[in-house]
């Protein structure tokens, strides 16, 4: 069974409503036009749907006088250089089994497309061979912590970046150790596309694959958090134990493609499969040549870095209402939020307000890659200076929102969840069973308060009487209980923040979409 896709989902619609007022508005409306360069324009104010209720006048007064600010430009002698770069930003997460080779590749992709300096290589190899490792010194491009290098093993998300002639890349590299999952998932919460690193070596593949492997659970994973595209890459082709043997390489893709299939992923359209030596850089930024792998040279047979390129443009949702969860915050001559925008467009200068605690803030910088912009948009990892809050009152798992339209503020909800393998000791998914929660950075306990219907997997009918309890392989919808509240979305409105997993014992039980929010705690607030 799998999570209906996301193009099936209805559109959002929201009633579009310009704020503009006097000669301000005329300056504005000029710098927002589209230029020669393919500059996109500044959003624009929105007005919620009748279905969320009627504000009070006052308020909603309020909060279009805050939308207008978006239109207006900052004081003069602060204004950032107008965006010129409009290319696409694509987020790429590194995942899979321990020591398959991620940040391998990874460093391979900052060294073979000009990132890294030849001196900072020198030191890397220099650092590598002083500890027995010779191997992995490209591995330390992206394990920057001494503890990693020391071990071997990523701890954190690495995160890097790099550019094509047609896009923009970031790089995160997910720990692979099942000790550090809850690391991967907030790397793969940011992810556009999947690389599935695996280990063609023998021994190496079937350790990753089988019970008790991450390669299972990070594809799993994969596609509960959003990940739209899995390029699975079969590494070290190179080895001995292989050779760049197509017999090994179909062994590896015909014993991946069902479980990837019964993830929900689709094999023709959603995976990518490609043979590669992170190590030497063969088949990452050039095609692999005929006399290393002549049995992977047909007309579709790309390298790596083809592969991301051709992909098309994504549906960034740019008119809709901003939505930017926090994944980091610290100070920095001010306070300084980390976040990838989920959908709509974030403007310099404008005024938003930050869920669940309601704090109106206005946004002083836009960060891409170090660099101040103006604009931006969805998809991008941005670094945003705010002013009017405190550090201290920020957490991950905070939703920057639009004023008109904050994200909802929730405890309680009713969702669809598929029951992935229940713990031994714990066979049973029934009311008052307890999890966490895993939605885009939160991670909060929750509980089951009742379920409401079974699904069944071949016919998609729910049933008329509700289930005392489910087993593994089971879907159900059920209400589901947080203890803190927290800002999520209806699966339909806002996916990245409709989708969820359920993690027991460091081990991933479920996977879900929201299907209804029952207790929007941001609109009582408004009532009251």
């Amino acid at each position: 069974p799998s999570l209906p896709e996301e193009a099936g989902a209805p559109p959002l619609r929201w009633v579009a409503e310009t704020a503009e007022d006097g000669a301000a508005e005329a300056a504005a409306a000029d710098s927002a036009a589209p230029s020669a360069s393919g500059e996109r324009p500044a959003p624009e104010a929105h007005t919620a749907p009748d279905d969320r209720g009627t504000a009070d006048v006052a308020e909603l007064a309020d909060a279009l006088d805050d939308a207008s600010l978006a239109a207006k430009p900052k004081a003069k002698g602060t204004k950032t250089a107008e965006r010129t770069d409009m290319r696409e930003h694509v987020n790429c997460v590194f995942i899979g089994h321990v020591d398959a080779g991620k940040s391998t590749f990874c460093g391979q992709m900052m060294l073979s497309t000009g990132q890294v300096d030849e001196r900072s290589m020198q030191k890397y190899e220099k650092e590598a061979k002083e500890k027995n490792r010779e191997s992995w010194f490209l591995a330390y491009i992206m394990d920057t912590d001494e503890e990693e290098r020391a071990k071997g093993k990523t701890v954190q998300v690495g995160r890097a970046h790099f550019e094509t002639a047609t896009k923009r890349y970031t790089i995160l590299d997910a720990p692979g150790h099942k000790n550090y999952v809850p690391n991967m998932i907030a790397g793969a919460c940011q992810a556009d596309v999947g690389v599935l690193v695996i280990s063609a070596r023998k021994g190496e593949f079937e350790t990753g694959f089988e019970r008790g492997g991450q390669t299972r659970e990070h594809a799993l994973l994969a596609k509960t958090l959003g990940v739209r595209l899995l390029v699975v890459v079969i590494n070290k082709m190179d080895d001995s134990t292989v050779e760049w043997s197509e017999e090994r390489y179909r062994e590896c893709c015909d014993k991946l493609s069902p479980f990837l299939r019964q993830c929900g992923y689709n094999l023709k359209r959603d995976v990518i499969f490609l043979p590669i030596s992170a190590m030497k850089g063969i088949n990452v930024l050039t095609r692999v040549p005929a006399d290393v792998c002549p049995w992977f040279q047909g007309a579709d047979d790309r390298c790596f870095v083809q592969v991301l390129d051709s992909q098309p443009p994504m549906d960034r949702k740019p008119d809709a209402p901003l939505r930017l969860p926090i994944i980091d915050k610290y100070r920095d001559m001010g306070t300084v939020i980390e976040g990838k925008i989920e959908q709509g467009t974030l403007v310099e200068g404008a005024r938003y307000v930050l869920m669940p605690n309601r704090t109106r803030v206005v946004v002083d910088s836009v960060a891409l890659d170090e660099n101040d912009v103006p604009t931006a948009f969805g998809g991008e990892n941005v670094k945003v200076k705010l002013r009017d809050i405190s550090e201290e009152d920020i957490k991950p798992g905070f939703v920057l929102s639009d004023v008109a339209h904050p994200a909802p503020v929730v405890r309680r909800f009713e969702a669809q969840v598929i029951i992935v393998e229940l713990l031994e000791h714990k066979s049973i998914f029934s009311a008052g069973y307890t999890a966490v929660l895993h939605c885009h950075a939160i991670a909060e306990e929750c509980s089951i308060v009742e379920l409401t219907a079974e699904i069944d997997k071949k016919t998609g009918k729910r049933s008329k009487k509700k289930p005392m309890f489910v087993k593994s392989g089971g879907v159900v919808t059920c209400v589901i209980d947080v203890e803190q509240s927290i800002c999520v979305e209806t699966f339909d409105v806002c996916a990245q923040l409709g989708r969820f997993t359920l993690r027991d014992e460091g081990k991933t039980i479920g996977i879900g979409k929201i299907l209804k929010i029952i207790d929007a705690s941001a609109d009582e607030a408004k009532k009251d």
